[in-house]
Protein backbone atom coordinates (compact mmCIF):
# COMPACT_ATOMS: atom_id res chain seq x y z
CA UNK A 1 0.00 0.00 0.00
CA UNK A 2 3.11 2.45 0.01
CA UNK A 3 2.23 3.56 -3.10
CA UNK A 4 -1.09 5.10 -1.99
CA UNK A 5 0.49 6.38 1.14
CA UNK A 6 2.84 7.67 -1.05
CA UNK A 7 1.44 9.81 -3.97
CA UNK A 8 -2.32 9.98 -3.25
CA UNK A 9 -4.01 12.48 -1.25
CA UNK A 10 -4.70 11.86 2.88
CA UNK A 11 -8.43 12.33 2.17
CA UNK A 12 -8.40 8.94 0.55
CA UNK A 13 -10.66 6.50 2.82
CA UNK A 14 -11.69 3.54 1.72
CA UNK A 15 -8.67 1.96 1.06
CA UNK A 16 -7.81 2.85 4.63
CA UNK A 17 -10.68 0.46 5.62
CA UNK A 18 -9.76 -2.13 2.89
CA UNK A 19 -5.77 -2.26 3.05
CA UNK A 20 -5.08 -4.31 0.48
CA UNK A 21 -4.96 -4.05 -3.59
CA UNK A 22 -8.15 -5.30 -5.03
CA UNK A 23 -6.93 -7.46 -8.91
CA UNK A 24 -10.62 -8.98 -9.96
CA UNK A 25 -13.85 -8.74 -9.03
CA UNK A 26 -17.04 -11.43 -10.08
CA UNK A 27 -20.58 -11.67 -8.91
CA UNK A 28 -20.43 -10.76 -5.07
CA UNK A 29 -16.65 -11.41 -4.86
CA UNK A 30 -13.36 -9.89 -4.72
CA UNK A 31 -9.56 -11.18 -4.94
CA UNK A 32 -6.84 -9.25 -4.50
CA UNK A 33 -3.16 -9.09 -5.54
CA UNK A 34 -2.53 -12.45 -3.24
CA UNK A 35 -5.49 -14.03 -4.48
CA UNK A 36 -7.16 -13.67 -1.14
CA UNK A 37 -11.18 -13.79 -1.72
CA UNK A 38 -13.45 -11.60 0.23
CA UNK A 39 -17.34 -11.70 0.28
CA UNK A 40 -18.48 -8.37 -0.72
CA UNK A 41 -21.32 -7.05 1.72
CA UNK A 42 -20.05 -3.40 0.36
CA UNK A 43 -21.25 -3.47 -3.56
CA UNK A 44 -19.43 0.05 -3.57
CA UNK A 45 -21.40 1.78 -1.51
CA UNK A 46 -24.80 0.68 -3.02
CA UNK A 47 -23.49 1.43 -6.75
CA UNK A 48 -23.15 -2.35 -7.41
CA UNK A 49 -26.52 -4.05 -6.55
CA UNK A 50 -26.40 -6.63 -9.83
CA UNK A 51 -22.80 -7.46 -8.78
CA UNK A 52 -19.60 -7.13 -10.20
CA UNK A 53 -19.06 -7.58 -13.44
CA UNK A 54 -22.70 -8.59 -14.67
CA UNK A 55 -22.01 -11.08 -17.64
CA UNK A 56 -24.94 -9.80 -19.45
CA UNK A 57 -23.85 -6.23 -19.47
CA UNK A 58 -20.86 -6.84 -19.94
CA UNK A 59 -21.64 -8.48 -23.29
CA UNK A 60 -23.49 -5.44 -24.44
CA UNK A 61 -20.88 -3.39 -23.59
CA UNK A 62 -18.12 -5.51 -25.32
CA UNK A 63 -20.31 -5.42 -28.20
CA UNK A 64 -21.01 -1.70 -28.40
CA UNK A 65 -17.16 -0.88 -27.97
CA UNK A 66 -16.20 -3.77 -30.89
CA UNK A 67 -19.26 -1.91 -32.65
CA UNK A 68 -17.55 1.42 -32.51
CA UNK A 69 -20.60 2.88 -30.95
CA UNK A 70 -20.34 6.63 -29.38
CA UNK A 71 -18.98 6.60 -25.67
CA UNK A 72 -19.16 10.47 -25.42
CA UNK A 73 -21.39 12.87 -26.52
CA UNK A 74 -22.26 15.36 -24.33
CA UNK A 75 -26.35 15.50 -24.63
CA UNK A 76 -26.20 14.68 -28.32
CA UNK A 77 -28.94 12.27 -29.08
CA UNK A 78 -27.54 8.68 -29.67
CA UNK A 79 -29.31 5.04 -30.26
CA UNK A 80 -27.84 4.14 -26.92
CA UNK A 81 -29.69 7.15 -25.00
CA UNK A 82 -32.69 6.26 -27.00
CA UNK A 83 -32.43 2.60 -26.18
CA UNK A 84 -32.57 3.67 -22.49
CA UNK A 85 -35.05 6.33 -22.70
CA UNK A 86 -37.72 3.80 -23.98
CA UNK A 87 -36.91 1.14 -21.76
CA UNK A 88 -36.70 3.34 -18.40
CA UNK A 89 -40.22 4.62 -19.64
CA UNK A 90 -41.65 1.19 -20.44
CA UNK A 91 -40.16 -1.18 -17.88
CA UNK A 92 -40.10 1.75 -14.86
CA UNK A 93 -42.25 4.41 -15.27
CA UNK A 94 -45.25 3.60 -16.97
CA UNK A 95 -46.05 -0.02 -14.95
CA UNK A 96 -46.00 2.25 -11.84
CA UNK A 97 -48.65 5.34 -13.83
CA UNK A 98 -45.47 7.57 -12.99
CA UNK A 99 -44.88 10.34 -15.48
CA UNK A 100 -41.22 12.02 -15.13
CA UNK A 101 -39.43 13.84 -18.09
CA UNK A 102 -36.01 12.76 -17.56
CA UNK A 103 -33.44 15.03 -16.92
CA UNK A 104 -29.08 13.90 -17.19
CA UNK A 105 -27.34 16.33 -15.23
CA UNK A 106 -24.03 15.08 -14.50
CA UNK A 107 -22.65 11.42 -13.89
CA UNK A 108 -22.82 11.07 -9.73
CA UNK A 109 -24.72 11.36 -6.84
CA UNK A 110 -24.45 14.32 -5.80
CA UNK A 111 -24.67 15.85 -9.91
CA UNK A 112 -28.37 14.73 -9.32
CA UNK A 113 -29.46 16.44 -6.53
CA UNK A 114 -27.97 19.69 -7.33
CA UNK A 115 -29.94 20.09 -10.44
CA UNK A 116 -32.98 18.66 -7.90
CA UNK A 117 -32.54 21.86 -5.53
CA UNK A 118 -31.57 24.49 -8.82
CA UNK A 119 -34.69 23.54 -10.22
CA UNK A 120 -36.75 23.83 -7.04
CA UNK A 121 -35.86 27.11 -6.17
CA UNK A 122 -36.29 28.19 -10.31
CA UNK A 123 -39.36 26.73 -10.71
CA UNK A 124 -41.12 28.59 -6.72
CA UNK A 125 -38.15 31.75 -6.89
CA UNK A 126 -37.67 30.54 -3.53
CA UNK A 127 -34.43 29.83 -1.50
CA UNK A 128 -35.17 27.68 1.41
CA UNK A 129 -34.92 24.12 1.26
CA UNK A 130 -36.26 21.80 3.90
CA UNK A 131 -33.65 18.30 4.87
CA UNK A 132 -33.99 16.19 7.76
CA UNK A 133 -31.40 15.37 10.38
CA UNK A 134 -28.42 12.73 9.82
CA UNK A 135 -29.71 12.85 6.00
CA UNK A 136 -26.56 12.85 3.62
CA UNK A 137 -27.08 14.14 -0.61
CA UNK A 138 -23.58 14.49 -1.54
CA UNK A 139 -20.40 16.32 -1.08
CA UNK A 140 -21.30 19.23 -3.00
CA UNK A 141 -21.80 22.49 -1.84
CA UNK A 142 -25.76 22.82 -2.39
CA UNK A 143 -26.12 18.91 -1.48
CA UNK A 144 -23.71 19.53 1.34
CA UNK A 145 -26.28 22.59 2.74
CA UNK A 146 -28.47 19.88 3.05
CA UNK A 147 -26.62 17.44 4.61
CA UNK A 148 -26.55 16.60 8.33
CA UNK A 149 -23.07 15.35 9.15
CA UNK A 150 -20.72 17.46 10.62
CA UNK A 151 -17.39 16.32 9.51
CA UNK A 152 -18.90 16.70 6.19
CA UNK A 153 -20.40 20.16 6.05
CA UNK A 154 -17.13 21.32 7.67
CA UNK A 155 -15.23 20.83 4.46
CA UNK A 156 -17.27 23.08 2.84
CA UNK A 157 -15.05 25.74 3.93
CA UNK A 158 -17.76 28.27 3.81
CA UNK A 159 -21.36 28.79 4.91
CA UNK A 160 -23.63 26.34 4.24
CA UNK A 161 -27.29 28.51 3.43
CA UNK A 162 -30.51 28.68 2.11
CA UNK A 163 -31.71 25.00 4.11
CA UNK A 164 -33.33 24.43 7.11
CA UNK A 165 -32.85 20.84 9.22
CA UNK A 166 -35.88 19.10 10.84
CA UNK A 167 -35.76 16.07 13.17
CA UNK A 168 -36.54 12.67 10.39
CA UNK A 169 -38.92 10.26 11.20
CA UNK A 170 -38.41 8.84 15.16
CA UNK A 171 -35.21 11.17 15.68
CA UNK A 172 -36.61 11.80 18.97
CA UNK A 173 -39.75 10.52 20.22
CA UNK A 174 -40.85 13.73 21.93
CA UNK A 175 -40.64 16.03 19.02
CA UNK A 176 -43.54 15.62 16.32
CA UNK A 177 -41.31 17.11 13.48
CA UNK A 178 -44.18 17.43 10.90
CA UNK A 179 -46.59 18.94 13.21
CA UNK A 180 -43.49 21.11 13.97
CA UNK A 181 -43.24 21.63 9.76
CA UNK A 182 -47.18 22.62 9.77
CA UNK A 183 -47.02 25.14 12.06
CA UNK A 184 -44.02 27.08 10.86
CA UNK A 185 -45.51 27.47 7.40
CA UNK A 186 -48.52 28.43 8.80
CA UNK A 187 -47.19 30.67 11.55
CA UNK A 188 -45.96 34.04 9.40
CA UNK A 189 -44.15 34.94 12.73
CA UNK A 190 -42.09 31.38 13.17
CA UNK A 191 -38.93 32.69 10.99
CA UNK A 192 -39.14 30.26 8.46
CA UNK A 193 -39.33 31.01 4.90
CA UNK A 194 -41.89 29.23 2.79
CA UNK A 195 -39.23 26.98 1.49
CA UNK A 196 -39.18 25.42 -2.36
CA UNK A 197 -38.73 22.00 -1.22
CA UNK A 198 -38.74 19.50 1.28
CA UNK A 199 -35.42 16.78 0.18
CA UNK A 200 -35.44 13.30 1.84
CA UNK A 201 -34.17 9.90 2.47
CA UNK A 202 -37.19 7.05 3.05
CA UNK A 203 -34.33 5.05 4.00
CA UNK A 204 -31.03 6.96 5.25
CA UNK A 205 -28.06 5.08 4.32
CA UNK A 206 -24.88 7.32 5.36
CA UNK A 207 -26.80 8.49 8.21
CA UNK A 208 -27.65 5.38 9.79
CA UNK A 209 -29.55 3.38 8.56
CA UNK A 210 -32.93 4.96 9.55
CA UNK A 211 -36.29 3.95 8.02
CA UNK A 212 -39.52 6.71 7.83
CA UNK A 213 -42.88 5.08 7.62
CA UNK A 214 -45.38 5.25 5.05
CA UNK A 215 -47.55 7.33 7.37
CA UNK A 216 -44.47 10.27 7.91
CA UNK A 217 -43.72 9.87 4.01
CA UNK A 218 -47.50 10.05 3.43
CA UNK A 219 -47.80 13.08 5.95
CA UNK A 220 -44.83 14.72 4.52
CA UNK A 221 -46.34 14.71 0.87
CA UNK A 222 -49.94 16.25 1.93
CA UNK A 223 -47.69 18.97 3.86
CA UNK A 224 -45.64 19.68 0.60
CA UNK A 225 -49.59 19.38 -1.14
CA UNK A 226 -51.11 22.05 0.84
CA UNK A 227 -48.57 24.35 1.14
CA UNK A 228 -47.48 24.74 -2.66
CA UNK A 229 -43.84 23.43 -1.41
CA UNK A 230 -42.16 20.46 -3.98
CA UNK A 231 -41.04 17.00 -2.58
CA UNK A 232 -37.46 15.87 -3.62
CA UNK A 233 -37.25 12.48 -2.62
CA UNK A 234 -33.45 11.16 -3.17
CA UNK A 235 -32.97 7.29 -4.25
CA UNK A 236 -29.19 7.77 -5.29
CA UNK A 237 -28.75 4.81 -2.44
CA UNK A 238 -32.31 3.67 -1.72
CA UNK A 239 -33.38 3.11 -4.98
CA UNK A 240 -33.01 0.82 -8.13
CA UNK A 241 -34.11 -2.01 -5.90
CA UNK A 242 -32.12 -1.47 -2.74
CA UNK A 243 -35.03 -1.25 -0.73
CA UNK A 244 -37.04 -4.24 -2.29
CA UNK A 245 -38.75 -1.92 -4.81
CA UNK A 246 -37.32 -0.67 -7.56
CA UNK A 247 -38.24 3.11 -5.74
CA UNK A 248 -37.76 3.16 -2.28
CA UNK A 249 -40.66 5.23 -1.64
CA UNK A 250 -43.36 2.94 -3.98
CA UNK A 251 -44.63 1.06 -0.57
CA UNK A 252 -45.51 4.43 0.40
CA UNK A 253 -47.87 5.14 -2.49
CA UNK A 254 -46.55 9.03 -2.55
CA UNK A 255 -45.68 10.57 -5.83
CA UNK A 256 -42.39 13.23 -5.55
CA UNK A 257 -42.10 15.99 -7.32
CA UNK A 258 -38.53 15.15 -8.42
CA UNK A 259 -36.76 12.05 -7.83
CA UNK A 260 -32.73 11.64 -7.63
CA UNK A 261 -31.27 8.00 -9.33
CA UNK A 262 -27.39 7.44 -9.38
CA UNK A 263 -25.17 4.92 -7.89
CA UNK A 264 -26.73 1.10 -9.35
CA UNK A 265 -28.55 3.14 -12.34
CA UNK A 266 -26.06 1.93 -14.42
CA UNK A 267 -26.16 -1.53 -13.30
CA UNK A 268 -22.29 -2.17 -13.46
CA UNK A 269 -20.43 0.65 -11.62
CA UNK A 270 -20.25 3.18 -14.62
CA UNK A 271 -20.88 7.19 -13.43
CA UNK A 272 -24.90 7.76 -13.94
CA UNK A 273 -26.83 10.15 -12.67
CA UNK A 274 -30.71 10.87 -13.81
CA UNK A 275 -33.22 13.57 -12.09
CA UNK A 276 -37.08 12.54 -12.49
CA UNK A 277 -39.05 16.00 -13.12
CA UNK A 278 -42.65 16.37 -13.09
CA UNK A 279 -43.35 17.60 -16.82
CA UNK A 280 -45.18 20.85 -15.69
CA UNK A 281 -41.89 21.91 -13.62
CA UNK A 282 -39.62 21.36 -16.28
CA UNK A 283 -38.46 25.02 -17.05
CA UNK A 284 -35.17 24.53 -17.88
CA UNK A 285 -33.68 26.54 -20.79
CA UNK A 286 -31.34 24.77 -23.22
CA UNK A 287 -28.15 24.69 -21.64
CA UNK A 288 -29.26 26.13 -18.59
CA UNK A 289 -27.97 23.82 -16.52
CA UNK A 290 -25.49 20.84 -18.20
CA UNK A 291 -22.09 18.91 -17.78
CA UNK A 292 -19.75 17.42 -20.28
CA UNK A 293 -20.13 14.01 -18.94
CA UNK A 294 -23.66 13.69 -19.01
CA UNK A 295 -23.99 11.66 -22.54
CA UNK A 296 -22.53 8.33 -20.79
CA UNK A 297 -23.21 5.96 -23.86
CA UNK A 298 -21.59 2.69 -22.04
CA UNK A 299 -23.77 3.20 -18.97
CA UNK A 300 -26.46 3.77 -21.26
CA UNK A 301 -25.79 0.58 -22.46
CA UNK A 302 -25.48 -1.45 -19.29
CA UNK A 303 -28.32 0.70 -17.56
CA UNK A 304 -30.80 -0.92 -20.33
CA UNK A 305 -29.80 -4.27 -20.03
CA UNK A 306 -30.22 -3.76 -16.21
CA UNK A 307 -33.74 -2.95 -16.30
CA UNK A 308 -34.51 -6.58 -18.05
CA UNK A 309 -33.88 -7.40 -13.71
CA UNK A 310 -37.18 -5.45 -14.05
CA UNK A 311 -39.46 -6.94 -15.90
CA UNK A 312 -41.58 -8.96 -13.91
CA UNK A 313 -42.12 -8.78 -10.44
CA UNK A 314 -39.68 -11.32 -9.51
CA UNK A 315 -36.25 -9.55 -8.93
CA UNK A 316 -38.58 -8.18 -6.30
CA UNK A 317 -39.57 -10.43 -4.12
CA UNK A 318 -36.17 -12.50 -4.66
CA UNK A 319 -34.70 -9.25 -2.92
CA UNK A 320 -37.78 -8.91 0.24
CA UNK A 321 -36.86 -12.59 0.22
CA UNK A 322 -33.55 -12.10 0.49
CA UNK A 323 -33.48 -8.88 2.77
CA UNK A 324 -35.84 -11.04 5.65
CA UNK A 325 -33.54 -13.95 5.58
CA UNK A 326 -31.05 -11.55 6.52
CA UNK A 327 -32.72 -9.41 9.01
CA UNK A 328 -34.09 -13.07 10.84
CA UNK A 329 -30.46 -13.50 11.04
CA UNK A 330 -29.27 -10.13 12.14
CA UNK A 331 -31.57 -9.89 14.77
CA UNK A 332 -30.15 -14.02 16.06
CA UNK A 333 -26.52 -12.19 16.17
CA UNK A 334 -27.94 -9.34 18.27
CA UNK A 335 -29.60 -11.58 20.51
CA UNK A 336 -26.66 -14.05 20.43
CA UNK A 337 -24.49 -10.95 21.79
CA UNK A 338 -27.02 -9.17 23.62
CA UNK A 339 -24.76 -7.86 25.86
CA UNK A 340 -23.86 -5.05 22.57
CA UNK A 341 -27.63 -3.96 22.46
CA UNK A 342 -27.43 -4.16 19.07
CA UNK A 343 -30.09 -2.36 17.10
CA UNK A 344 -31.12 -4.09 13.65
CA UNK A 345 -32.19 -1.61 11.42
CA UNK A 346 -33.23 -1.17 7.76
CA UNK A 347 -35.45 -2.65 4.98
CA UNK A 348 -35.12 -4.62 1.83
CA UNK A 349 -31.21 -5.83 1.44
CA UNK A 350 -30.43 -2.28 3.05
CA UNK A 351 -29.96 -3.25 6.29
CA UNK A 352 -27.64 -2.87 9.44
CA UNK A 353 -27.09 -3.35 13.17
CA UNK A 354 -26.42 -0.21 15.43
CA UNK A 355 -24.22 -0.73 18.33
CA UNK A 356 -24.36 2.17 21.13
CA UNK A 357 -20.62 1.37 22.61
CA UNK A 358 -18.27 3.98 21.10
CA UNK A 359 -15.71 2.42 18.25
CA UNK A 360 -17.71 -1.19 18.36
CA UNK A 361 -19.10 -1.00 15.06
CA UNK A 362 -15.82 -0.22 13.32
CA UNK A 363 -14.40 -3.12 15.33
CA UNK A 364 -16.74 -5.12 14.07
CA UNK A 365 -16.04 -4.25 10.29
CA UNK A 366 -12.00 -4.30 10.82
CA UNK A 367 -12.89 -8.37 11.95
CA UNK A 368 -14.58 -8.44 9.35
CA UNK A 369 -12.22 -7.52 6.74
CA UNK A 370 -9.76 -9.89 8.52
CA UNK A 371 -11.68 -12.77 7.69
CA UNK A 372 -12.75 -12.13 4.07
CA UNK A 373 -16.10 -9.86 4.46
CA UNK A 374 -16.02 -6.84 3.13
CA UNK A 375 -18.57 -4.23 4.71
CA UNK A 376 -18.86 -0.18 6.00
CA UNK A 377 -20.17 1.76 9.08
CA UNK A 378 -23.03 4.40 8.76
CA UNK A 379 -24.37 6.88 10.78
CA UNK A 380 -22.75 10.09 12.37
CA UNK A 381 -20.73 8.21 15.06
CA UNK A 382 -19.97 5.35 12.50
CA UNK A 383 -22.13 2.97 15.45
CA UNK A 384 -23.51 1.17 12.58
CA UNK A 385 -22.60 -1.65 10.94
CA UNK A 386 -23.82 -1.61 7.54
CA UNK A 387 -24.39 -4.26 5.12
CA UNK A 388 -25.13 -3.82 0.66
CA UNK A 389 -25.03 -7.02 -0.53
CA UNK A 390 -25.43 -7.23 -4.29
CA UNK A 391 -28.90 -7.82 -4.64
CA UNK A 392 -28.43 -10.58 -6.72
CA UNK A 393 -26.28 -12.52 -4.40
CA UNK A 394 -27.42 -16.11 -3.61
CA UNK A 395 -28.18 -17.60 -0.26
CA UNK A 396 -24.87 -19.54 -0.21
CA UNK A 397 -23.14 -15.43 -0.21
CA UNK A 398 -25.31 -14.01 2.24
CA UNK A 399 -24.89 -17.51 4.67
CA UNK A 400 -20.96 -17.27 4.39
CA UNK A 401 -20.95 -13.26 4.94
CA UNK A 402 -23.58 -13.99 7.71
CA UNK A 403 -21.56 -16.16 9.25
CA UNK A 404 -18.46 -13.88 9.20
CA UNK A 405 -20.42 -11.22 10.47
CA UNK A 406 -21.59 -13.43 13.56
CA UNK A 407 -17.93 -14.38 14.33
CA UNK A 408 -16.23 -10.54 13.72
CA UNK A 409 -19.10 -9.49 16.78
CA UNK A 410 -17.54 -12.13 18.53
CA UNK A 411 -14.18 -10.60 18.07
CA UNK A 412 -14.89 -7.28 18.20
CA UNK A 413 -16.79 -8.21 22.03
CA UNK A 414 -13.79 -9.63 22.94
CA UNK A 415 -11.02 -7.17 21.39
CA UNK A 416 -12.79 -4.39 23.67
CA UNK A 417 -13.69 -5.70 26.55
Amino acid sequence: MSIFEQLESEVRSYCRSFPTVFEKAKGYKLWDREGREYIDFFAGAGALNYGHNNSRMKEKLIEYLSSDGVIHSLDMATSAKESFLRRFHDVILKPRNLEYKVMFPGPTGTNTVESALKLARKVTGRDTVVSFTRAFHGMTLGSLAVTGNAFKRKGAGIPLTHSVSLPYDQYDEHVDSLTLLERYLEDKGSGMDLPAAVILETVQGEGGINVASSEWLKQVEQICRRHGVLLIVDDVQAGCGRTGTYFSFEPAGIKPDIVCLSKSLSGYGLPFAITLIRPDLDEWGPGEHNGTFRGHNLAFVAATEALNFWETDDFAKEIQRKGEKVRTNLERIAEKHSSQNGEVRGRGLMLGISFPQEGFAEEVCKEAFKRGLIMETAGPDSEVAKLLPPLTIDDEGLEKGLSILDESVEAASRSLL
